[in-house]
């Protein structure tokens, strides 16, 4: 029997939304931010006080399971876990709960990272009080004993499958998820995080585990949780941690019937083309044109907790905070472009790989302090709070639904396009000004350009721009311009 594309266009779509593909966020919302490191008290309050309001849609939050406390109290200590209870330096378990139920009340999904692959590579006392003896391999607090884990190897050839998925990841005591005793201690603590109310989860480490035994765990997870919005029989949305940029052994397709995938190509081809390695005329036929997933498999991300360290995938050609002005295009090019599901970075300060979040002496999280003009302080950068990223997810709310059109460039650096009638983005990443009489597909009057300002009680805090009954403006962005990209939407008209 034949198929057209369009009928397996079609089932595939269905098959996404009735599975674990659904992110379950609200009609009018877009975007996940990684909030990480924060303490679950302050993300309650961040959603309530600001996500919400403008028009996020998710909260992927750091590893909510107890990890043994190291030395130095670095970033990654969140990723050794010493037992399956919900006790960190971000808040005990009832604190968790109650951030996920005030988050859910307005609106913000939140989707913990969840850590099954592994268990701690440290002796010693958790964050709960939990001890932990790796040498013996006791976890009494889960419990796993020896017999849980696969036999200590490390991994040295990536294209080595078997190395990959049953080998010792960083010298991490590999749990064996081949054996039913494994799966049900994830599976009840995946469940416990479900019925507290999260809609899924970013599974770490997925490449190395076997997809048949994840196909197992998440088949055996709960429905979501009636009593915090879901529909009844919704599944937990999951986007798996799947590093692949090309010429490996395992490929990211062998995880897609599972779940989403975090598409660190994305990552690294963004990056590349706004440090000015390729022009931004090529973005014509970003996506799958570029070798990236379909669109509702692919979560996307200019930077990750990994990455923005030289971690992951990406090298040098990953934005971070720390390029200011190509990061703001980045992201805003994401949110403008109608591909994937965005996934939007909130960092602290660093200036080493390893270094933690803001602490005090004893170790304990300091919480980001709040400015008055949106910003962040005690060491927290809190990019989801620059007026050039959360005026871009108002301006991707404002478009949902339309298509890419009206596509121009100058054959090199320059860029602009539509969102159906609603919403027009222009980009200069070239040496000299960006002046052009351009289409700007929207209805005349004067609009706010939302980049530079936002539109407060009828009028503009930044540029106004004209559009002409032809729908065309004269768009203007200096070469030296403090942002170097222009944005307009049809609810930034004045």
């Amino acid at each position: 029997m034949q198929f057209s594309a369009s009928f397996l266009a079609v089932a595939l779509a269905i098959t996404l939304v009735t599975a674990q593909f659904d992110t379950h966020q609200w009609a009018d919302r877009n975007g996940i931010v990684h909030l990480f490191e924060w303490k679950w008290n302050d993300i309650a309050d961040e959603c309530e006080r600001f996500l919400a309001p403008r028009g996020y849609a998710g909260v992927q939050v750091s590893p909510p399971t107890e990890n043994v406390i190291i030395t130095g109290r670095p970033w990654w200590e969140r990723y050794q876990p010493a037992s399956y209870n919900l006790n960190t330096r971000s808040g005990t378990e009832q604190e968790f709960a109650s951030m996920v139920w005030r988050c859910n009340q307005v609106g913000v999904r939140i989707y913990p990272d969840i850590i099954i692959n592994h268990m701690a590579a440290t002796s010693g006392t958790g964050t709960g009080g939990s001890q932990v003896d790796v040498g013996a391999l006791e976890f009494p607090a889960v419990p796993y004993g020896k017999n849980d884990f696969n036999p200590h190897c490390e991994i040295y050839d990536y294209n080595n499958v078997e190395q990959v998925r049953n080998c010792w990841l960083v010298g991490l005591p590999d749990l064996n998820l081949g054996t039913q005793w494994v799966r049900d201690q994830i599976v009840g603590l995946m469940n416990k995080c479900i019925d507290y109310g999260v809609a899924g989860f970013r599974v770490d480490a997925t490449k190395h585990m076997w997809p048949e035994h994840l196909d197992m765990v998440y088949g055996a997870l709960n429905d979501l949780n009636t009593a915090h919005g879901f529909k009844a029989g919704a599944r937990a949305f999951i986007t798996q941690e799947v590093i692949d940029l090309g010429g490996g052994a395992i490929t990211r397709e062998e995880y897609t019937h599972l779940g989403t995938i975090t598409e660190f190509r994305y990552s690294a081809e963004i990056g590349r083309v706004f440090r000015g390695y390729d022009m931004l005329k090529w973005l014509s036929s970003w996506g799958e044109g570029w070798g990236f997933l379909p669109s509702p498999l692919a979560l996307v991300f200019i930077d990750n907790h990994d990455n923005q360290r030289g971690h992951g995938a990406g090298g040098e050609n990953v934005l971070t905070y720390k390029d200011s002005k190509r990061y703001k295009m980045a992201t805003a090019f994401m949110l403008a472009h109608p591909f994937g599901i965005p996934r939007i970075m909130s960092s602290f300060a660093f200036e080493e790989s390893d270094q933690g979040p803001p602490q005090d002496a004893n170790g304990n999280l300091i919480s980001p302090s709040i400015n008055d003009d949106n910003s962040c302080g005690n060491g927290w950068i809190c990019e989801h709070r620059w007026r050039q990223i959360y005026n871009m997810v108002e301006f991707r709310n404002t478009v949902r639904g339309t298509s890419l059109n009206d596509w121009w460039d100058n054959g090199g650096q320059q860029i602009a396009f539509c969102r159906g009638g609603k919403g027009f983005v222009a980009f200069n990443n070239e040496g000299y000004d960006f002046y052009h009489y351009l289409q700007t597909c929207l209805p005349a009057g004067n609009y706010c350009d939302v980049i530079h300002g936002s539109k407060v009680d009828g009028s503009c805090t930044g540029s106004v721009i004209s559009v002409g009954n032809n729908g065309f403006a004269n768009i203007y962005i200096a070469a030296d311009a403090y942002d170097g990209v222009l944005a307009l939407h049809i609810n930034a008209r004045l």
